[in-house]
């Protein structure tokens, strides 16, 4: 492929590809909202967009084609674009994306590396060092192949720099091209709605058995995760509760839509502490299913404030908490656990409050400080900031690119480049791994997702010859 030039867009314009794994349907997690998101506003540009998954498809798409696709059809999508936008774990299961002619944008907003430390970090040693292999191939064929890089935030840049500099893709054609890379690396953050949110019905306010038209709601307004805090705030809510019988504490989604996403061991810990506290159905309220993303706003608009609690460590350090973005869009007064680039944000400019990791006095005193919003300041300044984050200004960037593509300067396109190194397990290792992928999706969708996941090797097998 690396001899054939990408097909001219058709009357002048542009013809994108967005690639995501992850699942497209009335209800999305954070991969898949992004892009969708990219997809509507790069067609709403006057870009030709196809927006694919590898995962299920039961979506029609918003000014754009989408569908699932099966991995034997991926190749052909490539060829027929100018353009393609890809997340996740795709640039080394094609090791002939390395040579195609067409642009490659790389989104990286989702540290994977880092965050696989936490996803498997209650598996065996080599369970977890055939993990990070993985994740490690991944990003160094990703690095070695794209010609623009994003990144959700500047703390994000600084790492990815770091990556690229290692790699050698920082070198004089790329610093002579731009000595502050920004042809290379832009900040895309994850972004929230233009229009503010409606709410069409009460989801949860007199709604929900135990939570009252007037109680004060506390969102956790995502997933539960293991690089996330749960326990800390139930016990947190548990003695605000006691001294405020109103409050009320209600997770969003406790079922992630995608099937291969596993149940993680720290939700397990949130649900048994609740249960042991006496708080659960009563005080602490789990949301079973994930919420359609057309109407969330029906949740964050029921909720008093939005909470995200986390542990410090390095994935916190570099992560970008997405479900902080549906808090600025609904208004919520934030409570946030220190050492993200969002704590800092929320302190900068007085949208709630911080608080140390772990530290149940100082969240308890956090939640009642932001319930309490003195004179309405907490939720003017979330007013203020929110604009900044809307998708249509953060995907500029973007936009801009897949309008006007460029190589990246050290990656002529004439020249084939030579894919990275596949990184080899011990022998025994990836047989362990793979057993453990196949309980992970016997739990999740039983035999058909095993079966699925099966033919999922063999067809990317026989893709990447």
């Amino acid at each position: 492929m690396s001899g054939v030039a990408p097909p001219p867009a058709a009357a002048g314009r542009r013809t994108v590809l967005v690639v995501t794994l992850d699942t497209l349907a009335p209800q999305m997690a954070g991969p898949a909202i992004r892009a969708w998101e990219i997809s509507r506003h790069l067609a709403a540009a006057g870009a030709d967009v196809r927006l694919v998954t590898f995962g299920a498809c039961s979506v029609d798409g918003d000014g754009f084609a989408a569908r699932h696709i099966e991995v034997g059809s991926f190749r052909a999508e490539v060829e027929a674009v100018d353009v393609v936008v890809l997340q996740g774990f795709v640039v080394r299961t094609f090791p002939w994306l390395q040579s195609c002619p067409q642009r490659i944008v790389v989104d990286l907003y989702d540290p994977f590396q880092l965050e696989t430390l936490e996803v498997d970090r209650y598996e065996t040693p080599e369970v977890r060092a055939q993990a990070l292999d993985r994740a490690r191939a991944e990003l160094d064929a990703q690095i070695a192949r794209g010609d623009l890089f994003l990144c959700a935030s500047r703390r994000q840049r600084d790492l990815w720099l770091g990556h690229l500099a290692a790699a050698g893709r920082v070198n004089p054609a790329t610093y002579d091209d731009d000595p502050g890379l920004d042809r290379l690396v832009r900040v895309v953050p994850f972004g929230l709605a233009d229009d503010a949110p409606v709410q069409q019905e009460h989801a949860v306010r007199g709604v929900v058995d135990g939570i009252g038209p007037d109680d004060k709601v506390v969102l956790w307004g995502g997933g539960v995760y293991n690089w996330f805090d749960p326990v800390t705030l139930v016990r947190a809510i548990g003695r605000l509760h006691a001294e405020d019988p109103a409050v009320r504490l209600y997770f969003l989604g406790m079922k992630h839509p995608n099937p291969d996403v596993p149940q993680m061991r720290v939700a397990v810990e949130a649900r048994r502490v609740a249960d042991e506290l006496g708080l659960t159905g009563t005080v602490v309220h789990f949301n079973e299913e994930w919420v359609p993303y057309a109407r969330r706003a029906d949740h964050l608009l029921d909720a008093d404030v939005g909470v995200s609690t986390h542990f410090a460590h390095v994935e916190t350090e570099f992560s970008f908490r997405t479900r902080i973005l549906d808090y600025l869009w609904a208004g919520l007064p934030i409570v946030t656990t220190r050492g993200d680039a969002f704590a800092e944000l929320v302190d900068e400019h007085g949208l709630g409050v911080s608080v140390p990791d772990r530290d149940v006095d100082a969240l308890v005193a956090a939640l009642r400080t932001a319930l309490a919003d003195e004179g309405g300041r907490m939720r003017r300044q979330v007013r203020q900031v929110a604009p900044r984050f809307r998708w249509s200004q953060v995907l500029a960037p973007l936009v801009e690119y897949c309008l006007d593509p460029w190589y990246a300067a050290d990656r002529p396109h004439e020249r084939p480049v030579d894919a990275p190194a596949p990184v080899r397990a011990p022998a025994g290792r990836g047989v362990r791994a793979d057993l453990g992928a196949v309980r992970r999706h016997l739990r999740s969708g039983g035999v058909r997702a095993v079966l699925s996941k099966v033919r999922w090797r063999w067809q990317t097998w026989r893709a990447s010859r």
